[in-house]
């Protein structure tokens, strides 16, 4: 199926725009990276997770309240329901002995809410070294990822696209970070950046790259079909031809992501959040960002020679 076989968008011509709107967002996110911050998980900063069952629902707050006069620091506590049961997560930090800090969370849910019958289903600890490691660890697999893709790109076809490509993936994941920065507190779920938020944005930096190698991929056939025709007119027609390819692709995508978003229960929304924001702004980056970077480029040489 091909919905827009003949197309002949002004994709190329209409760059400059595709640059403001992207240097706006750019910039909104960073700003709010300034203001906001970023929400770590306990996977980065240490501490303690109980996910608790009780056979009543009760007010966060209030629970918050009741948890603070037990426990040494105020906990974060957000709540959920599935299958009939009733639940939260408790998230806290401290140095206590975790069985102690499950008594203290027990006793002082039912002291609040005598009949709500709390139960720990789960515990999850991470120490602040092994809180670190990880972080350094999340670094090192994005960066890297990025080494590897430039090089890649390097060898299949130019040293411009593979500047291109990870100008694209930066954009994708800067923006992407932004938009968590943003919302973070503002949503019914959790926006907090743990190990399966880092493996969304994995999944965001390979899904962009694919869409962004299909273009490249069809420039370099175009460059040798279409000799008499300028540079951008060739991008252009790249982007035209592959255009079907990838809202076709994109849309189905993220009509499962969005699937997953809505049923996927309170655990996943984070992650298909992840993957509905990232995997908008790289189909948009690879028509916007990828290929103009690269004719950017290539005029620059041309104008120093």
């Amino acid at each position: 199926m091909r919905i827009f076989e003949n197309s002949n968008f002004g994709f190329i011509q209409k760059r400059k725009s595709g640059y403001i709107f992207s240097g706006i967002l750019l910039l909104a996110s960073l700003v709010s990276f300034a203001i906001n911050g970023l929400e770590l998980g306990i996977d980065f900063k240490g501490g303690r997770e109980f996910v608790v069952e009780t056979s009543e629902a009760m007010d966060v707050t209030a629970v918050r309240s009741a948890l603070s006069d037990v426990l040494s620091s105020d906990p974060e506590v957000k709540s959920y329901q599935i299958e009939g049961a009733f639940g939260m997560l408790v998230r806290t930090v401290g140095d206590e002995d975790i069985n102690v800090v499950r008594d203290q969370i027990i006793d002082g849910i039912k002291a609040a809410f005598p009949s709500s019958d709390p139960v720990i289903e789960k515990t999850y600890d991470v120490s602040a070294r092994f809180a670190r490691d990880l972080e350094r660890g999340a670094i090192y697999s994005i960066i890297g990822s990025l080494l590897v893709i430039f090089v890649y790109i390097l060898i299949r076809f130019e040293w411009r696209f593979g500047v291109g490509a990870v100008a694209a993936l930066f954009h994708d994941v800067i923006i992407t970070l932004g938009v968590f920065s943003v919302f973070q507190g503002k949503l019914g779920f959790s926006l907090q950046i743990d190990q399966t938020i880092i493996a969304a944005f994995l999944t965001i930096v390979g899904y962009s790259l694919n869409d962004t190698v299909v273009v490249f991929d069809r420039i370099r056939e175009y460059t040798g079909l279409f000799k008499s025709e300028s540079y951008d007119s060739i991008l252009n027609r790249s982007i035209n031809n592959t255009l079907s390819r990838t809202i076709i692709t994109s849309g189905t995508t993220l009509l499962v992501v969005a699937i997953l978003f809505i049923f996927g229960g309170e655990v996943l929304r984070g992650f298909a959040f992840a993957l509905l924001v990232g995997i908008g702004i790289g189909t948009y980056s690879s028509i916007f960002v990828a290929s103009p970077i690269v004719l950017e480029l290539r005029n620059r040489a041309a104008t120093k020679k």
